[in-house]
């Protein structure tokens, strides 16, 4: 694989401590949700960090695919990532499932159809996920 962006983040204190980025622009506290027995509180945990990078960029693949075609996404056009933790079946650990809603205004349901699905190969939190987690999408 040829990389052409590398990011670092380093957690300090587990779900219970912060996180940052190499270059500070992102410092988070974390907080481990009272639904996993922490105290819940401010801060946030990985379920939301995840949720918001998968739906930044399956949005913004959605909209790569639209440029492709000279499709304008408007600017209220939205995903919501729901991410879901849970005791696996039958194995040992946790996993995710994920939901994606997408939202595009003003685009006919097959055109929002066929972007999903190239979006769908062209995201890599898709593309990471794929044979992995159960991804589901609906489209509004």
């Amino acid at each position: 694989m040829n990389i052409v962006y590398e990011t670092q983040a380093t957690a300090i204190g587990g779900r219970g401590g912060a996180a940052a980025s190499e270059d500070g622009a992102l410092r988070v506290r974390l907080a481990m949700p009272e639904a996993l027995g922490g105290r819940g509180g401010e801060g946030t945990n990985p379920e939301q960090l995840f949720a918001a990078g998968y739906a930044a960029c399956f949005l913004s693949a959605i909209k790569s695919v639209a440029t492709q075609e000279n499709i304008t996404i408007t600017d209220d056009a939205n995903v919501t990532a729901t991410v879901g933790l849970g005791v696996r079946d039958g194995e040992p650990g946790f996993g995710l499932e994920i939901a994606l809603g997408v939202d595009l205004p003003g685009v006919d349901r097959a055109t929002a159809e066929r972007f999903v699905v190239a979006a769908q190969q062209a995201c890599p939190y898709s593309n990471a996920t794929r044979g992995n987690v159960d991804v589901r999408v609906r489209i509004a």
